[in-house]
């Protein structure tokens, strides 16, 4: 009887192995060790008690077309064009990312710290 390997095949949707060899390549992984990678990753999340609707979520968000920059001019009013283009201009300008940045500042500054409780002697 031959010994069991410490490695086996499997047959991985194109599309997958594909992904994988994107997000490899500036990790300097082999595609094999990103899929691991990516199993040990879910494998935790299933452990520290990630729900099957918090999966549903994350993979229907992954699995998502990405985000389109250009609204059909007929599906926006001219006020909420010139809205929607103002808002994609400070996102892509990174102005928008800044202002969400020092707005948390702002409000982590206002916030009042937790009275510390002492201990029992």
């Amino acid at each position: 009887m031959a010994a069991p390997t410490a490695f086996a095949s499997v047959k991985l949707p194109a599309s997958l192995v594909d992904k994988a060899r994107d997000a490899a390549q500036p990790m300097r992984r082999s595609v094999a060790s990103q899929i691991e990678y990516w199993a040990t990753l879910g494998r935790a999340l299933e452990r520290a008690g990630l729900t099957v609707q918090d999966s549903q979520a994350l993979i229907a968000r992954e699995e998502s077309p990405p985000y389109v920059t250009e609204a059909s001019p007929t599906a926006l009013s001219p006020e909420l064009g010139a809205l929607h283009d103002h808002v994609l201009a400070l996102a892509q300008s990174g102005v928008l990312a800044q202002r969400a940045q020092a707005a948390v500042a702002e409000n982590r500054a206002k916030a009042v710290p937790a009275p510390r409780s002492r201990k029992a002697a």
